[in-house]
């Protein structure tokens, strides 16, 4: 059994300081009485972080604004020249880059063509990717952050592969983290697809400001990020949201994992391309399916119409299990294709709670399109710097 450790007051101003950050990027520009008032913490407690985050240039007095009695009020807002990541997604047929500031704002990208890369062949692509975006954007290279890269697969906490994607196989067992830190000489992150792609979701599409919701990441597979009570769930060994291989057809079809009538076999990229039998590799891309939907292919409704099925099923269980504010569809799928299998979906399974009124629907569509992952990826450092972590508060055991 897993102890419980007592709390690490020494930590508490680090804790705060990432609540009254996640308050202003989430709320937009707030005084310190707005900050005082939406994070429960004292007013001089207030003003002593929000100095120490415009002295550190992550926070930004705006034009003092008139208040209804007394003394006009100054709002502060996110600093996008503050901090800078470099988010990465490395896919098989695509490494991809950007650049972003402290507001998500991406400053540079680059794209490059790849082919199923191996450890080997993949690590000088990304590292060169994150030096050409160094200098194409100028900046203050003090506040980089760090490097954050999103891939399919699974990775430990040291960002070593755990399970080496079908897309990309030969990375089982390769630390992907520390050989890339080595090439660029800061930190690194690394996330799978589902996850990053949660997070930019949350920074920065339709899930801004909810605290608890499922991010489906339909792609080559399908996989889903989750946000319970404001923290990322990621279970006792990292492999919380591997959906793709829930048995949703007893005894269906085969699948790569060993089991039969797993949801990867009818609800993503590859089922779509393998329902309507397009068998060359070189046309396994979303853009195919994009431009069969645009011509009007018959065989497109009908595959949504059999996807349909078993993701209303993995939707009832994911709501039972989680009872999240919503539940968004996103990934590398074509948003046409999402629009078309969400509306396939209604009507959902009845909810536990029927008559409870809601104030968002079960179903989003994401908003960030086939880059969430990427834009996750490059919030990763400023996510593991800025959003509230309820275990720094708890002191270490052993």
């Amino acid at each position: 059994m897993k102890a419980i450790s007592g709390t690490n007051l020494e930590q508490a101003k680090s804790h705060n300081r990432r609540v009254v950050i996640e308050a202003v990027r989430t709320n937009g520009p707030l005084s310190r009485a707005a900050l005082s008032r939406l994070t429960a913490l004292s007013t001089q407690t207030v003003s002593n972080i929000v100095e120490e985050l415009e002295r550190s240039e992550l926070l930004k007095a705006e034009a003092p604004k008139k208040a209804a009695r007394g003394q006009p009020i100054t709002p502060y807002s996110i600093n996008p020249d503050g901090a800078y990541s470099i988010g990465l997604e490395l896919e098989r047929d695509r490494a991809v880059g950007v650049l972003t500031d402290l507001s998500g704002r991406v400053r540079a990208r680059i794209d490059k063509p790849v082919d199923r890369p191996t450890p080997t062949e993949a690590m000088p692509i990304l590292g060169g990717i994150a030096d050409e975006l160094q200098r194409n954007f100028r900046f203050d290279r003090a506040r980089l952050l760090g490097v954050g890269i999103a891939m399919p697969g699974r990775y430990a906490a040291e960002g070593v592969t755990s399970l080496s994607p079908v897309t990309l196989p030969g990375w089982q067992g390769f630390p992907v983290a520390p050989e890339l830190a080595r090439l660029v000489g800061v930190p690194v992150l690394v996330e799978n697809d589902a996850t990053s792609a949660a997070i930019g979701e949350r920074l920065h599409g339709v899930a801004r400001g909810l605290s608890s919701f499922v991010y489906l990441f339909l792609g080559g597979g399908i996989g889903a990020g989750m946000f319970l009570d404001g923290h990322l769930y990621k279970g006792s060994r990292n492999n919380a949201g591997e959906i793709g291989h829930m048995i949703v057809v007893p005894d269906g079809l085969a699948c790569v994992c060993g089991k039969r009538g797993c949801l990867d076999r009818y609800v993503s990229l590859g089922a779509a391309y393998e329902y309507l039998d397009i068998g060359d590799p070189r046309q396994h891309d979303p853009e195919t399916l994009a431009a069969l939907i645009a011509q009007g292919d018959s065989r497109i409704d009908a595959w949504a119409e059999a996807a349909a099925k078993p993701m209303r099923q993995t939707i009832d269980v994911l709501e039972l299990a989680f009872d999240p504010q919503t539940i968004v569809l996103g990934g590398s799928m074509p948003p046409s294709l999402l629009q078309r299998l969400a509306r396939k979906l209604d009507p959902l399974h009845t909810p536990v709670n029927p008559g409870e009124e809601r104030n968002l629907p079960r179903i989003m569509i994401g908003a960030t399109g086939r880059d969430t992952a990427l834009l996750g990826a490059a919030a990763l450092p400023i996510f593991s710097e800025t959003n509230p972590q309820f275990d720094v508060l708890q002191k270490p055991l052993g």
